[in-house]
């Protein structure tokens, strides 16, 4: 059960890596073997690419999200927050030489 679990997990992650071309292929070459004919190996074909785009989409998420979280734990401010701070102290830079004139 586990190492299902596992082959499950690690061909999730190679379909959201593939390339569209590469999915193509695959996709093509499964059809073939399973004698499909040309409507269902292109909606097989069709199938696997919009769930390698969706596996994709899902990974960046993930992905992102937990590149968000380490960089809070070790205080790294992101970049919008970078950017709230810069504009923040362009509001009081311009504020200062008001003041000055």
């Amino acid at each position: 059960m586990v190492e299902m679990l596992k082959k499950s997990v690690y061909a999730t992650i190679g379909i959201a890596l593939m390339t569209r071309e590469k999915a193509e292929e695959i996709g093509k070459k499964v059809a073939a073997e399973a004698k499909l004919s040309e409507s269902e190996g292109k909606q097989f074909v069709d199938e696997l690419l919009k769930r390698a785009e969706e596996t994709r989409a899902s990974f960046e998420k993930i992905v992102g999200q937990q590149v968000e979280s380490a960089l809070r734990k070790i205080n790294i401010p992101t970049c919008k927050e970078v950017d709230g701070i810069d504009l923040r102290l362009r509001k009081l830079e311009a504020a200062a030489r008001r003041e000055k004139a």
